[in-house]
C-alpha cells in the first residue's frame, strides 16, 4: 500500500527513501550545526529538518538503526516513539547511548528509522467479564521459550 505524506525538508538532504524494495523504513539523518557526544548512558534529542503532515488514521513510528544499536550501543530511547497525523513540529529522534564508551552523532549522519503505519481507533465496550482462551491469564513467560 503507497499513501501519498506532504513533507517539508529543511534538512539540506535528500528525502528519506526506502533503500531496497522490501525495506519497510526509510533513514532519518541528524542535522546538526555542530556534533552531539553522547557519553555513555546520556540521552540526546536530534533534529532532522523534516516536518511532515500524515493523513488521519496513520502514524509514523521513530525506530531504531540495527546496526548503530549493534555496533555503538546507540539507541532510539522510546522506541518505537509515535508521530501523530495532527502533530506538526519537526521530527526528532532520542537517542540514548547505552555503551561504556562516548559515542558522537554527526551532522548527516543516519540516527534512526521511520516507519508510517495505520492503526484504528477502539470504542470500549465495559463488561463484566471477557472470553476465555486457552492462554487466559498467563502473561511474561507463560508459552514457554522454546
Amino acid at each position: 500500500m503507497s499513501i501519498e505524506v506532504k513533507i517539508v525538508n529543511r534538512s539540506g538532504h535528500a528525502l528519506p527513501a526506502y533503500e531496497t524494495a522490501g525495506a519497510a523504513g526509510m533513514d532519518l539523518r541528524a542535522v546538526l550545526e555542530t556534533p552531539v557526544l553522547l557519553e555513555p548512558m546520556e540521552r540526546a534529542l536530534i533534529p532532522t529538518g523534516l516536518f511532515i503532515e500524515l493523513p488521519i488514521g496513520f502514524e509514523a513510528q521513530i525506530r531504531p538503526r540495527s546496526g548503530l544499536a549493534f555496533k555503538h550501543g546507540v539507541t532510539v530511547l522510546n522506541s518505537p516513539g509515535t508521530i501523530d497525523a495532527d502533530y506538526r513540529g519537526e521530527v526528532k529522534v532520542l537517542l540514548v547511548n547505552l555503551s561504556s564508551q562516548a559515542f558522537t552523532v554527526n551532522h548527516g549522519e543516519r540516527v534512526a528509522q521511520l516507519v508510517v503505519a495505520s492503526h484504528g481507533h477502539v470504542q470500549w465496550v465495559a463488561v463484566d467479564q471477557l472470553n476465555d482462551t486457552l492462554r487466559g491469564a498467563g502473561g511474561f513467560g507463560s508459552t514457554g521459550h522454546k
